[in-house]
């Protein structure tokens, strides 16, 4: 099979850590009977400095002539002071909603040799295997009205929380898919003591619940979903939420696993898909390989599981992953008694990992 995957490296460490995620595609591929193109363009700050776009037309198109987007990171201080309505998240936001990636997929798994590395105790932690499931192209990033505004001389700013019951469906029933893949588990999250779009959001799951009678549905407030998640995370299987709730609660969860710089993602949608670290781009370590690039490869083993329908080698990629990390640590989870170790070197060491296990090359459903 032919597969065609663009790279969108980004800013700060983007590039950094993209380099060792694509290195570790460009190895596994063949080993999974794959034959593979890439190409890479310009997103983010790095795009506008020659361009003045964040997020050029050339990009967007090239997006839309692949199989799957491997994303770095964007944004910096170099590029904060410029107008509000343009900053390289904005390109990122245009790219997620021109691609309809309507569905995030941010898994949280505690890897057994990173348990020590968590800031919460081994008996809370250990075993935790959860996947957030948030919307991405909705809320309160893309409501209107939205920016300055002004009554009765006095000045603020608004941003409006809209959801439609059509979005809603369709990313609860992602919620419900996944939880069925995994252990028939839902927890949907909502704040509808409040919010009036959480009351249709709750309304929505409960209504969607009788066509998937394996699936126990369960509903949480987000407040109590993110002290939930601190104190009991083993409780949870598949969480379900809007695009604000989500960005807040998968960052929440990253810190179970020890560091933001382990947590991969999944972007899709009906036609397309994009695959990136939920991290940003540190720009204050860019440049000095010091950056984690577990998280892009991470990434990649998603892109395998979720767009080439090759779970298995996801699950490679992650037995590779937990090894390493037996014995060698980039700085932000490094410990007494591990090998620290830079960006690059991490990424030639996981070939390494790769080359020593048996390949696989046969397709199946995930």
């Amino acid at each position: 099979m032919n597969k065609k995957v663009l790279i969108m490296n980004g800013d700060g460490i983007g590039p950094e850590v993209t380099r060792q995620g694509l290195k570790v595609l460009t190895a596994v591929a063949p080993m999974a009977g794959l034959s593979l193109e890439t190409d890479e363009v310009l997103i983010g700050g790095a795009a506008y400095d020659e361009t003045g776009s964040f997020l050029p037309d050339e990009s967007l198109q090239k997006a839309k002539q692949v199989d799957a987007v491997l994303f770095g990171a964007v944004g910096g201080p170099k590029w904060a002071k410029l107008d509000g309505s343009e900053t390289p998240e904005k390109g990122l936001l245009n790219l997620r909603r021109e691609l309809d990636l309507f569905a995030n997929l941010r898994p949280a798994t505690v890897f057994d040799a990173l348990v020590e590395s968590s800031t919460l105790k081994r008996e809370v932690v250990e075993g935790t295997d959860l996947m957030v499931v948030r919307e991405l192209t909705g809320g309160i990033y893309f409501g209107e009205p939205r920016g300055a505004c002004e009554e009765n001389g006095r000045k603020g700013a608004r941003n409006t929380m809209v959801y439609m019951e059509d979005e809603v469906e369709r990313i609860v029933r992602v919620g419900f898919d996944m939880a069925r893949k995994r252990r028939n588990k839902l927890t949907s999250v909502d704040k509808s003591n409040v919010l009036d779009v959480s009351k249709m959001w709750r309304t929505v799951a409960d209504r969607l619940a009788p066509e998937y009678p394996d699936v126990e549905l369960k509903h949480l407030y987000v407040d109590a979903a993110a002290m939930e998640l601190i104190r009991d995370p083993r409780q949870f299987d598949t969480l379900v939420t809007g695009n604000m709730f989500g960005d807040i609660l998968s960052d929440e969860a990253s810190m179970l696993t020890g560091s933001i710089g382990m947590l991969p993602s999944a972007s899709i949608g009906g036609d397309y898909a994009l695959y990136e670290p939920i991290h940003g781009s540190a720009p204050d370590i860019a440049g000095e390989d010091k950056a984690n690039p577990l998280a892009s490869i991470l990434s990649v083993g998603m892109m395998f599981r979720y767009t080439f329908a090759m779970p298995k080698i996801d699950e490679m990629i992650h037995k590779a992953v937990n090894s390493l990390l037996t014995k060698y640590r980039t700085p932000d989870i490094q410990v007494e008694g591990k090998t620290p170790v830079g960006c690059e070197q991490m990424g030639d060491l996981m070939l390494e990992a790769l080359e020593n296990m048996q390949p696989i090359a046969t397709p199946a459903s995930g």
